[in-house]
């Protein structure tokens, strides 16, 4: 037992994050990005996150940065939110998060939520072997052949 490891737990292993002005230093110098993720928990589910805000730290091209903030449910086509806030304009709670560098392309961002964090941290060069592979997930489409009755379509009718 050390005073610093009470429970003289195993040394966390070296993940290359970086805190908030680290992550800014590293965009800047390297006209680069870097981001992180907070899971999002439903009230009555504390075991399994529902979805993810992700927070993206970006060189502007003009010496500046801002983040873009993107959060939604898993599996969802839409996004709750995604924003582009100005440095200036990031909330003080943000500067709490820990950062990985990585890149980013502008159309990963109308990927679901769990297919971006995927490409972000492929990006970053991080190993993540426990992450699945939901950008080449196989897909389930019904038969050519099937279609869905009139009636199912428009719906009982009053009469």
């Amino acid at each position: 037992m050390t005073p610093n490891n009470p429970d003289n737990d195993p040394p966390m292993p070296e993940d290359n994050r970086l805190d908030f002005d680290e992550a800014v230093q590293y965009v800047l110098q390297r006209n680069a990005a870097a981001f992180a993720v907070h899971p999002v928990f439903e009230e009555e589910d504390d075991e399994a996150p529902s979805g993810a805000r992700i927070f993206v730290l970006a060189a502007d091209g003009k010496g500046g940065y801002f983040m873009r903030f993107v959060a939604g449910r898993f599996f969802s086509g839409a996004h709750a939110a995604d924003d582009l806030i100005e440095a200036g304009d990031i909330p003080e709670r943000v500067r709490e998060l820990r950062f990985l560098p990585t890149r980013y392309e502008d159309d990963w961002f109308t990927d679901q939520i769990q297919v971006l964090i995927g490409k972000l941290m492929s990006a970053s060069g991080a190993a993540a072997p426990h992450m699945p592979d939901y950008e080449n997930a196989p897909q389930k489409h019904a038969a050519a052949e099937v279609v869905f009755p009139m009636t199912f379509i428009d719906g009982a009718k009053k009469h």
